[in-house]
């Protein structure tokens, strides 16, 4: 089974539901394949090639807890976010001029520039075809969620290099391109299965706070190096991108250590990655950004309160803990 994660957290219901998704998600492409040939066939490769499947199975579980009856019904919709999520990355490799990604080589470095945008953009097309089929409501979800990335897309970019960039500033990137999204999930779910507009806004508001904690644990897992990533240790360094625990550093260190540290972030190279995580260290940077982890994640289970227990509602908050589990 394609992207299957492991986790201490996460017990044999999770397994079993990513399992159901990679079904459908296998069924989809194999049909796509028959009928778009070579472009589904590429795109194929990396939406198989690994993965958490956060987004379908927060949609899944989030429309069950919020008394949803029929999965099938959604399970479009769950296809859908993982094909718009898959393509953002093929385009965020082409930025990046990233040349691995889930530890395999990047559509762009094995095809080429132009089949790896075209790809891209089938998966984009492919996505918003599985969610025209709801109706107004679930599409405007969607298309709001998808302008976001786009906006914060532009956003990082100007952001790149950039050691003026503020907490704020970082804190907007990463609510476009991951929390918005998350919390997308949890609002159309909650959206089809008809619950009260109080209970719809605090599931909404639980991917939100979620999508917010896996980013920060992702930021940090870049700087500590961890071969669940499927990229080098420092890959966001290394593309210039400002990640909460460098722009916190820099807040904090004054003269000859700030200026240092600025020097090693726009001419980054292995050989100064300790001298890096020792400034990282200096700073407290590290446990302000796993405060801040924690805090998110404290925030996302408050949000869960709202619904009854169930074993829906459990495995939202194993998603929450197994977040957590990641840098422990």
């Amino acid at each position: 089974m394609d992207g299957i994660v492991s986790s201490k957290s996460l017990t044999a219901e999770w397994f079993a539901m990513q399992a159901k998704f990679e079904q459908k998600l296998n069924e989809f492409l194999d049909e796509k394949i028959h009928t778009d040939g070579e472009v589904a066939q590429v795109s194929s490769e990396v939406i198989l090639a690994g993965g958490k499947r956060i987004r379908p199975i927060l949609l899944l579980k989030s429309f069950e807890m919020a008394g949803g009856k029929d999965l099938d019904e959604v399970f479009p919709l769950a296809i859908a976010f993982e094909l718009i999520h898959t393509a953002t990355l093929v385009h965020d490799d082409i930025y990046d001029n990233a040349k691995t990604r889930r530890g395999v080589p990047t559509l762009h470095e094995k095809f080429g520039l132009a089949k790896a945008m075209i790809a891209g953009d089938w998966m984009f097309v492919q996505g918003f075809g599985l969610g025209g089929k709801f109706d107004e409501k679930v599409v405007e979800i969607v298309s709001q969620s998808c302008a976001r990335i786009a906006s914060a897309e532009y956003k990082q970019l100007d952001h790149i290099l950039d050691t003026t960039t503020r907490p704020e500033d970082y804190l907007e990137i990463v609510q476009g391109k991951t929390a918005g999204p998350f919390s997308a999930a949890c609002d159309v779910a909650a959206y089809l299965a008809k619950i009260p507009s109080k209970q719809r806004e605090e599931l909404a508001r639980f991917g939100l706070e979620l999508g917010m904690a896996f980013q920060l644990v992702d930021d940090l897992l870049d700087i500590r190096g961890d071969e669940r990533m499927g990229k080098p240790r420092g890959a966001d360094v290394y593309e210039g991108k400002m990640t909460l625990p460098l722009i916190h550093a820099i807040t904090i260190l004054h003269g000859q250590d700030q200026d240092e540290l600025i020097e090693i972030i726009k001419k980054f190279d292995d050989s100064k990655f300790d001298r890096l995580i020792a400034l990282l260290e200096q700073a407290n940077s590290i446990n302000y950004s796993e405060i801040l982890i924690k805090n998110h994640a404290e925030r996302a289970l408050d949000c869960l309160a709202a619904f009854s227990d169930t074993d829906s509602k459990k495995l939202l908050g194993e998603i929450v803990e197994y977040a957590i589990d990641r840098i422990i």
